[in-house]
Formats: structure tokens, sequence, C-alpha cells
């Protein structure tokens, strides 16, 4: 198997889904000749050409209507958003046409569509590029949102998402586009959506994270053991529909929850995290949950940034909050 970054693992993904798929077709801005902002997608318009690969004006609401057309004629089309934050032009058709398509027609039309968006900060990019809004599109119903942490969790998911016949939001963290290679298969293959990742087990407090943020509670884990407390490491991968079956047993278990977020505090994904556990697991519960996450302000300019985010210190901190309020 090839040792890949993660933008690596998502241009080999999209060129899988190319050869064995005729339907698929991929646009959006630069993503031809220049290979992508991120290059994601190098290489593919050279072998592809420019009826597969498609380079687009710099209209969202263009690239996303376009989609639509796409998706109810047959195709599979795969729009890159350059930024997250570059979506909100095309917010109301994402809203009002892609997630209600199929409810609206009741399933007459096609509407197999993959949006993918890099987002998230600690790249040093201002704060239109940086924002971490994966809430928005959790909360709309019709729609799966998908956010991996590892190269080869990244092909796995997206080939499943092209594959699939709904609409998905694949967010690809920015900070682990090039942050370290692993191993990944060649091919096809998919990791079913839905399904979430045990990174690491133990027994005392179970930490929750997606995207970025799984290092950084993989880093606050480790900084933990060193005092003695065991911490369960779980990666969400899927945001919408949630793995509540996995997170469940492993609150079961070890009866104490951080929830690491880089998005904002308030109504983030964390906070319907913690409803859930509420609702399922209260009994099992030793002490108060705590969450990790930004602050309710934009992104902040480059030396403030890492005080915005979420860091392996701050996640130590609130695992040693819940172990003491829990009585270890």
């Amino acid at each position: 198997m090839a040792q890949l970054t993660m933008v690596q693992a998502i241009c080999d993904a999209l060129q899988v889904a190319l050869e064995e798929m005729p339907e698929v077709l991929l646009l959006g801005e630069d993503i031809g000749k220049n290979g992508g902002v991120f290059r994601a997608t190098d290489g593919l318009w050279e072998h592809f050409g420019d009826e597969r690969v498609i380079d687009t004006p710099l209209a969202e609401a263009g690239i996303i209507g376009s989609s639509i057309g796409l998706a109810v004629n047959g195709f599979k089309p795969v729009a890159e958003v350059q930024f997250l934050t570059f979506i909100y032009p095309a917010f109301e058709q994402i809203i009002s046409h892609i997630a209600r398509l199929h409810t609206r027609t009741q399933g007459a039309f096609p509407n197999s569509i993959v949006i993918r968006a890099p987002y998230g900060g600690g790249i040093r990019a201002p704060e239109l590029h940086s924002d971490s809004t994966e809430t928005f599109f959790i909360h709309t119903p019709g729609l799966k949102v998908v956010v991996p942490s590892t190269p080869s969790d990244a092909k796995g998911l997206l080939l499943a998402a092209i594959k699939q016949p709904d609409p998905v939001i694949f967010l690809e963290p920015m900070k682990l586009y090039r942050a370290f290679k692993e191993e990944v298969p060649a091919g096809w293959y998919e990791i079913p959506l839905g399904s979430a990742r045990l990174v690491q087990t133990g027994t005392d407090v179970t930490i929750l994270a997606w995207g970025a943020m799984v290092p950084v509670a993989m880093q606050g884990a480790s900084e933990c053991e060193k005092s003695g407390i065991s911490c369960e490491v779980i990666d969400l991968r899927t945001l919408d529909p949630i793995d509540e079956e996995t997170i469940i047993q492993s609150v079961t278990k070890t009866g104490r929850v951080v929830i690491v977020q880089e998005a904002p505090r308030t109504l983030g994904l964390g906070s319907e995290l913690m409803a859930m556990i509420q609702e399922q697991a209260f009994y099992s519960l030793e002490a108060p949950m705590v969450r990790v996450t930004s602050y309710d302000v934009p992104v902040p300019m480059y030396a403030l940034e890492d005080e915005f985010r979420p860091t392996a210190e701050k996640v130590a901190q609130a695992v040693y909050k819940v172990v003491q309020e829990g009585g270890m």
C-alpha cells in the first residue's frame, strides 16, 4: 500500500471514482489545469479531460446549482468549494433544494451530490477561510455530513459518499491535509457512513472528537496517561448520521465524557452529543460532561489563532476536571 497524505488520498479517491463510474464528474474553481488550490485534483484534468474535470467560474451558487441539474439527470457530481466559508453564496441552493429534493419529489429524481469543502483553522489563513461551521449542515434534514481525520479514512469515506444516493457535505480539515502520511489501500474501498472509529481504548474517560481535533484529543490523552488516567478516544467520522451505539457503549464503560470541537461553543455538535448522552446514558455518568471548544467570536488573526482553537493542554485540563469531579 502506498504512503499518502490526506490530500493525496482524496485525489486518489477521485481518480478511482472517475475510472470506475462514468457518471462521476468533478466541478469547481481551479480544479482543472491548476489541480485545485490545495492540489486535491492534481493531474486529474490531464488524465480525464475537461468534460469530466470541469473548471467553473468563481460562482459557488452556479457550481452547486449546476450540480443539482447534473444529479437529477443521472450524473454523480462531486463539487469542490475552495473553502467552507465560501459556500455561503450557495447556501440557499443546498438548504432549499439539495436537502429537500428526495422528500419534495418522493424519490422520483436522483440526488447523488457530494460537496467537498476544506474547513477549519490552524494554517494561518484569514478568518473567512478558517471557519468550522459544520453545524449548519448537521441541523439540516436531508444532508449527510462527513469529516475524515486520516488519509485512509478520507479515501474510504469519500468513495462511500460518492457511491450512495444521498447528498453529502464532505468536510476536509486543512490542518491535516499534509500533516502526516499513512498506508492507504489501492483501488476502490469504502468505509460505511455512520460508523465511528475507536482510535484508542481506555477505561476512565471518553474523549469524542472529529476532523482536525482528533490528533489534538490524542495529544491530550497522552498527557493524561502520564498521570495514570486511561482515555478512550473516539473519532466520529460521520457527523450525520452519528454512530450513537459506539458512543453510548464507551460512555457506559468510562462514566466520564470530554467533547472536543473546533467550532464555536454555542449550539455546536458538542451540545447535541451531550443531550444524547444525557438521554441514553445518564445513570452511567460519574461527573458532568465537559466541552473543549473555540470561542463564540470570528476566527481571529494569526497571533491569536492558537489561543482561539482547542489545544492538547485544554483537553488535558478538561480530562483532569471530569476525573476530579467524578471522584476517581
